[in-house]
């Protein structure tokens, strides 16, 4: 199949999916919990919030700190900082050693609780796990937070491409297939905001960084209706992603299949990946 044949059963399924509907890209809204303002001062616990954020002080670059450390990076009071982390520790999600701090293995139940309640992940793990399969490449689906594309589902069919497409990994959503097509879902003023907001870094050769390429790309994406990495998140690696969307046609998540650049060219991955990503994007439609 040609890539132009591919462009062309993608623009048809496109014009099916979005009868009915006002945009192909609009996303999902939050359910309402309030007024539209948000809640009141007065209604949040700020406790619960600087705990929160303490455990988020924690990451891969700096899995250990000093009450001091933590005190910076979450902007609160060196008094704070050592009670929250001696509460924490006191739980059980935070282990001491000396002046050193860490979090402990009982952080992931606060993960495993959205994994094992969540309606999404439920729905999409086993559409993944049937493409990944069959097309014998990895696959993720992934929801937008901040910054970042965090994945909530993924499978490798027995391949391990890499180890930042695993459930829970978080990665840049401007450099990830998942992460661009959830960019290319916002609407253009809170894309534009988003975007004023990051310091693109290159994590490779290829991935773009300047403001205005991005947005070219953005809005590339959102007419093509899927995205294409090649090799800007991590050398070697080549993903086409698309949105998954739930019948009101918003979207809810990104789907991808990826794969090694030395087992495929970009052509490729497109012409053998799309319609399949397609066709299970189609089917999901009907569950979500």
């Amino acid at each position: 199949m040609s890539a132009a044949r591919v462009f062309e059963d993608h623009v048809h399924l496109h014009s099916q999916a979005n009868a009915g509907t006002d945009s192909y890209y609009s996303i999902a809204p939050a359910e309402p919990e309030g007024p539209a303002t948000g809640p009141l001062k007065r209604d949040l616990v700020a406790g619960l919030e600087k705990g929160l954020a303490v455990i988020e002080a924690f990451d891969q670059e700096r899995p250990r700190l000093t009450i001091s450390e933590v005190a910076i990076r979450t902007g609160l009071t060196r008094a704070a900082a050592r009670r929250y982390l001696l509460t924490l520790t006191h739980l059980g999600f935070v282990s001491q050693d000396r002046k050193m701090f860490a979090l402990t293995p009982r952080v992931l139940r606060l993960g495993q609780s959205y994994m094992h309640s969540a309606r999404l992940p439920r729905i999409i793990e086993p559409e993944l796990h049937k493409l990944a399969y069959a097309l014998k490449e990895a696959s993720s689906a992934g929801v937008l937070d901040g910054n970042d594309v965090i994945c909530i589902a993924a499978t490798g069919s027995g391949r391990l491409v890499s180890p930042k497409l695993q459930t829970g990994t978080r990665v840049p959503a401007n450099c990830s297939g998942n992460g661009r097509i959830m960019l290319a879902a916002l609407p253009p003023n809170e894309f534009d905001a988003w975007l004023a907001r990051q310091q693109l870094s290159a994590l490779t050769t290829h991935t773009i960084t300047h403001p205005e390429r991005l947005s070219i790309e953005i809005a590339r994406i959102r007419s093509l209706g899927y995205a294409c990495i090649d090799q800007e998140l991590e050398l070697g690696l080549r993903t086409v992603a698309v949105p998954l969307r739930n019948y009101r046609g918003e979207v809810v998540a990104a789907m991808n299949i990826s794969a090694h650049a030395s087992r495929m060219s970009m052509d490729q991955l497109v012409e053998q990946c799309l319609p399949p990503l397609l066709q299970t994007q189609a089917h999901l439609r009907m569950l979500l």
